[in-house]
């Protein structure tokens, strides 16, 4: 492809054109032939890669910053809208031959993506999914280079678009995290529906405020057809007193266009009624749980949005199996259950937390830490509610990265301190699970919460491998 077709006619003004060959933003990763852009990041500043680019043979450098380099460069200001630009034509508008579908919120963003997968595939269509657990089409796992846990990069989500796109897939839905729609690693999608499940703390270490933190997430619905929101939330009657587009109000209220009424929750899934445009609908979900049926009829209404008749949407969430590290139960041949779930936030953690309660026997023993270099005032609320919630509860590590672990679990102790709640501290997360199993009794629930689908432990700057279920296994036998 031609330089001046990925960066405008405006590049022949001043340079003759140039065929390109592929687009990098790691110096490591830059072929002969390549655009090279410079990203500033959080850790690293692209810009001071610039030569070595040059060397590894790219043909053009795109910077918003001065450089030197021997190669011609492109200044623009702002490298990451430029990056998403460049990949988006170089990979020919991919996401504009199927239907977008965007998720956002602090919970629940993975889970609807999934009950979504399950309807737009009961409807007989090709669906990909691009997330925090996997990015699939179909039953194929596809593979990209992103550290991104949530929403990959400009670059990669065009990659993985094209790839989408080359498998006939007629639909992809994705998570859209709060980072992906400040830092530009969407734009140039256009969304045929947006979704937005809830908002409560987290990330504050990036967004700073509340504020902020729903701003960022409102972004979508400004580069989205048609909307479905939590009307419950005070966030989602914002984003939609603030929206132009079409706008479906999901939640248990009577003021709701889909709303769920006569709920009842078992150790088997979830029951309820939904009401829509003056009809009732007996809806049967396999996971438990209150949370459980917002985010089913989150995923209702997106289908219900693209035209999916009723019938099959019914039959979609019926068909939907538990997702991976949510209220995930691990096989344990004992007389007491073990559950992975990722909340990792307040609100996950009062949810998973009082959704055990609703079918638990025995007691209740919520195992989890807080992750490190992340928000840390989010830490004591977090011990406060699994002190009260919790018949007991087991203090750890999570991903303590470069903090010191057990200063991130002062701050959740001082938390606990405000309750009534029975409580332990062991710093070494396999060691405080190997505690729990052994100190469970008959019909006891244990939460081993925070880690979800992660299969590692995230210690300084490295990753150690460090399964849940492999570690209760190893325990156990």
């Amino acid at each position: 492809m031609l330089a001046s077709e990925l960066l405008g006619k405006k590049w022949l003004e001043e340079h003759n054109d140039i065929d390109i060959t592929g687009v990098a933003y790691d110096s490591r990763n830059v072929l002969p032939g390549n655009i090279f852009v410079c990203i500033k990041g959080f850790e690293t500043d692209g810009h001071k890669f610039a030569g070595m680019a040059a060397e590894n043979g790219a043909a053009i450098i795109v910077a918003q910053d001065k450089i030197d380099v021997d190669v011609p460069v492109w200044y623009v200001e702002n490298s990451r809208v430029e990056i998403a630009e460049i990949a988006r034509k170089y990979y020919g508008n991919p996401s504009e031959r199927f239907k977008l579908i965007g998720v956002t919120g602090t919970n629940g963003k993975t889970t609807v993506t999934y009950l979504i997968k399950s309807i737009i595939e009961t409807a007989g269509m090709c669906i990909g999914v691009i997330g925090t657990n996997q990015n699939i089409i179909g039953d194929k796992v596809l593979v990209t280079q992103s550290t991104t846990p949530t929403t990959p990069n400009a670059l990669e989500l065009q990659q993985l678009f094209a790839e989408m796109s080359e498998s006939d897939a007629q639909c992809v839905v994705m998570e859209v995290s709060s980072h992906a729609l400040e830092l530009d690693r969407v734009h140039g999608c256009h969304f045929d529906v947006g979704v937005f499940t809830n908002l409560t703390r987290d990330h504050l270490d990036f967004h700073k405020t509340m504020e902020n933190y729903l701003a960022a997430k409102a972004k979508l619905f400004n580069i989205s057809d048609k909307g479905v929101v939590n009307f419950d939330d005070e966030g989602g009657r914002k984003i939609a007193a603030a929206a132009d587009g079409e706008i479906l109000k999901t939640g248990l209220s009577e003021d709701c266009d889909l709303r769920a009424e006569n709920i009842e929750i078992t150790a088997k899934g979830t029951d309820f009624d939904a009401v829509y445009k003056g009809e009732k609908h007996h809806i049967h979900i396999s996971i438990p749980g209150r949370f459980s049926v917002y985010n089913a009829i989150s995923a209702m209404g997106a289908a219900l949005l693209l035209g999916i008749d009723m019938d099959t949407v019914i039959k979609g969430l019926e068909n939907a199996t538990g997702v991976l590290g949510r209220v995930e139960v691990v096989p344990t041949d004992t007389d007491y259950t073990v559950i992975i779930d990722y909340a990792h936030t307040p609100d996950g953690l009062e949810n998973i937390i009082n959704t055990v309660k609703d079918f638990a026997v025995g007691r209740v023993i919520t195992l989890f830490g807080c992750g490190g270099d992340r928000d840390n005032t989010k830490r004591p609320i977090m011990g406060e509610i699994s002190g009260k919630l919790s018949d007991y509860t087991i203090i750890t590590s999570d991903n303590p990265r470069t903090e010191d672990p057990e200063a991130i679990i002062a701050d959740i102790v001082e938390g606990i301190k405000k309750t009534d709640g029975e409580y332990t501290v062991i710093t070494d997360r396999r060691e405080a699970i190997a505690y729990a199993l052994d100190n469970a009794k008959k019909d006891d629930v244990i939460i081993l919460a925070g880690k979800g689908q992660e299969t590692y432990q995230i210690i300084g700057k490295e990753k150690y491998d460090f399964d849940e279920r492999v570690v209760v296994y190893k325990h156990l036998n």
